[in-house]
């Protein structure tokens, strides 16, 4: 069940990082990020098949480190190309240096 989370009030930063934070807060999630960078970037199956879940748990996984930008996902039919998101990768780090440097 899918809930969503009022923001209002909140500063970008606090947001991006607690997307982020709940994006990598899952073995399977860190492990999929770890096979991304190594790979330079995978397909749904290779990730099945490298990782002891199921295609529709990697799919799951995928879809949240998706909706906080830390993979992009290229079609390439039939299939989908994921890939990590340098950018906000980078983005990620600063942003968690920052807060833990801070606090």
């Amino acid at each position: 069940m899918a809930y969503i989370i009022n923001v209002e009030g909140y500063r970008e930063h606090q947001v991006r990082i607690a997307a982020f934070a709940k994006a990598l807060s899952h073995p399977a999630r860190i492990a999929i990020i770890e096979l991304l960078y190594a790979k330079g970037g995978c397909y749904c199956g290779d990730i099945v098949s490298e990782l002891p879940i199921s295609q529709s748990s990697v799919s799951q996984h995928l879809k949240e480190l998706k909706d906080a930008e830390l993979i992009t996902a290229t079609d390439l039919p039939p299939k989908v190309k994921y890939c990590v998101n340098k950018e906000n990768w980078e983005l990620a780090k600063t942003f968690f240096c920052h807060f833990f440097d801070r606090h």
